[in-house]
């Protein structure tokens, strides 16, 4: 019974019960149209129902918007109810409702329920899509679809509940449109200009001709102020090779800012913006276990990329010696970016161990929380004492040539980057 016929049913016994009570024939008058409704309506219930749910988008990006494909072949009496119950994380929209069809059309193909024989036994598809949006990057299932089937009169209803597709959901990249470019770059085509001259687009000088020079490459006007053929010259355009450190040891801070929650939008954000620029760019995640993918370049080596920062670290190899991290992750000259809270004191120990082995590294702290205190003053005193090993680990690892750089998570990656992006950075071991 619906929540209709409870409320008719409620309205005829209280119409009836005052009657009897005051002895006032007026009470049941009321109450007589709920009675004759209840009592003239011809009850149906729908001899079978199928439903088809389906995900056309399996891969979304924390906060944009994605749909559940439902499909429901039920007798065309009986009105149809869709909807979502999220789950953890997830935000549902308005239902958006499909035409109505037939099941079976005179020529075998659907036909619109407004064009088909108006018959209670004829059996219509209903289809609608049901908008959703994660708010959280992971591995993780949208919620259960609820179909509700109700006769015209609303006294009948009965109630298919299932479970839609899981979803991947990848972390929302951070805004990054500057590089680091280091001084010293592999013999590979790309298109980061190098201190080298070769065949690229960027002028580098003028020098003077020599034979077997190539004349297209004549300066006309130092040749014409200097007496002597002169010649322009080009520097070469290389890619480099580009290793993010996404340090997921800690995961501290508000629900959806955590440092965790920082540190991979972060680390998607440089993987983005690297492969953009046609980069080799690779990633090991740093955590109680280790796992890593060596520098790559393309679409497909993006999806393996962005697979690896949200997948589950059951199952995978625990690593020998933290504080070491493996050579073949590590191309000789690669650019280490480092998003990490710097909570873990094997992860500090690791990048002096790469300052060591000559790679230049960057460190990007993400941490934006402190540990909370009840304003007593051994409690004051441990905090103070924590912030002051927090500024020593920052400051040990400046004195070796490790900048560090704090990232809110709020601005772009572009603004703590600045002052290691706007001009080519020379590295020393």
């Amino acid at each position: 019974m619906t929540a209709h016929a409870r409320r008719l049913l409620t309205l005829a016994l209280a119409g009836l019960v005052a009657a009897v009570i005051t002895r006032r024939p007026e009470f049941a008058g009321l109450a007589a149209p709920a009675v004759l409704l209840l009592a003239a309506a011809h009850v149906q219930r729908p001899t079978g129902a199928s439903l088809r749910v389906s995900l056309p988008e399996v891969v979304l990006v924390e906060g944009t918007t994605g749909e559940v494909a439902v499909t429901v072949s039920a007798p065309r009496a009986f009105e149809v109810e869709m909807r979502i119950e999220p789950a953890d994380d997830i935000a549902v929209g308005l239902p958006l409702t499909l035409p109505a069809h037939r099941a079976t059309g005179a020529d075998g193909t659907p036909t619109r329920i407004a064009d088909a024989e108006t018959q209670t036994g004829v059996a219509a598809l209903r289809g609608a899509r049901l908008p959703f949006t994660p708010l959280r990057w992971g591995y993780r299932p949208v919620g259960a679809v609820v179909i509700t089937l109700r006769d015209r009169y609303r006294l009948t209803e009965g109630r298919l509940l299932t479970q839609a597709p899981f979803i991947n959901c990848r972390p929302q990249p951070a805004q990054m449109n500057s590089s680091i470019v280091l001084s010293r770059l592999p013999s590979r085509l790309g298109e980061h200009a190098s201190r080298a001259a070769g065949e690229g687009g960027e002028f580098a000088g003028v020098r003077e001709f020599v034979p077997g020079d190539r004349q297209r490459r004549i300066n006309w006007p130092a040749t014409t102020r200097l007496g002597t053929l002169h010649l322009s010259t080009f520097a070469a355009e290389r890619t480099q090779n580009v290793v993010v450190i996404a340090d997921a040891t800690a995961d501290v801070g508000e629900p959806g800012t955590t440092s965790l929650d920082l540190v991979l939008r972060a680390a998607c954000g440089a993987i983005t913006h690297y492969l953009a620029r046609r980069d080799r760019v690779g990633v090991i995640v740093y955590a109680s276990r280790l796992n890593w993918i060596g520098p790559g370049q393309g679409q497909r080596h993006f999806q393996r990329l962005a697979d690896l920062l949200v997948s589950s670290p059951a199952g995978w190899e625990r690593a020998a010696g933290l504080t070491r991290l493996p050579r073949a992750a590590l191309p000789p000259g690669s650019l280490i970016l480092a998003f990490t809270p710097l909570l873990d004191p094997r992860l500090v120990e690791a990048i002096r161990d790469l300052r060591e082995r000559g790679f230049p590294v960057v460190v990007v702290d993400v941490l934006n929380a402190e540990p909370g205190h009840d304003r007593r003053r051994l409690t004051e005193l441990t905090t103070r004492v924590w912030r002051l090993e927090q500024q020593a680990i920052r400051f040990s690892l400046t004195q070796i040539g490790v900048p560090v750089a704090h990232w809110d998570g709020k601005s772009s990656l572009d603004e703590p980057l600045a002052p290691y992006s706007k001009r080519t950075m020379v590295v020393h071991r």
